[in-house]
């Protein structure tokens, strides 16, 4: 089938979540900085990063070019992707126990115009162990990751509670994506 959209991404996350939902796409990733300026709130930043994501690929491509961009806030910190195995450790002692949010900016690039969104979800963590915390790390899992872990893998283990779009804390709200594919005309293939 071809493809109806261009995912701006190298997440294989945003990947299999599209793929899960039977969606026509190509993946393009994006050379653009994910870099937050000075001062700049989770919400502002995550829909800037996702609109440049999909600029510079909308730039040398003809479909609807799709972008996310993932922060994870937790006392008024961004957690963005741990560079180190000591910074993702600290990024899960940070949340063990706790509440923190996470936060997506998303941008459909369509015909030229841009729609963005922002979906929040709450999520809240068992206390963790230092066991817990050093074999996560250990894992690999965490590195790559916004807050440091996955909630589709072994990171699912310290989740006690998710308020709001489990697809957002996987990096893709998909009830996002569809309504702005709506406003611009953009047929995924599935009601929406």
């Amino acid at each position: 089938m071809e493809p109806r959209l261009v995912l701006a991404s190298a997440s294989p996350r945003r990947a299999a979540i599209l793929g899960k939902l039977g969606v026509p796409f190509r993946v393009a990733v994006s050379s653009a900085a994910e870099d937050l300026l000075p001062g700049e709130d989770a919400e502002t930043a995550s829909v800037r990063l996702a609109r440049a994501k999909a600029e510079v690929v909308a730039a040398v491509e003809t479909l609807p070019v799709l972008a996310a961009d993932t922060l994870v806030v937790c006392d008024g910190r961004i957690l963005g992707k741990p560079a180190t195995a000591d910074e993702a450790a600290a990024m899960l002692r940070l949340l063990s126990g706790r509440s923190h949010d996470v936060v997506t900016g998303v941008c459909l690039l369509s015909g030229g115009q841009a729609r963005t969104g922002l979906e929040r979800t709450a999520v809240e963590f068992d206390p963790l162990s230092n066991g817990q915390v050093e074999a996560y790390v250990r894992s690999g899992e965490p590195m790559g990751k916004a807050g440091a872990y996955h909630v589709e893998g072994a990171g699912s283990v310290f989740i006690r509670r998710i308020d709001g779009s489990p697809s957002n804390v996987a990096g893709l709200p998909v009830r996002l994506v569809f309504r702005l594919a709506r406003e611009a005309g953009v047929d995924l293939g599935l009601p929406g």
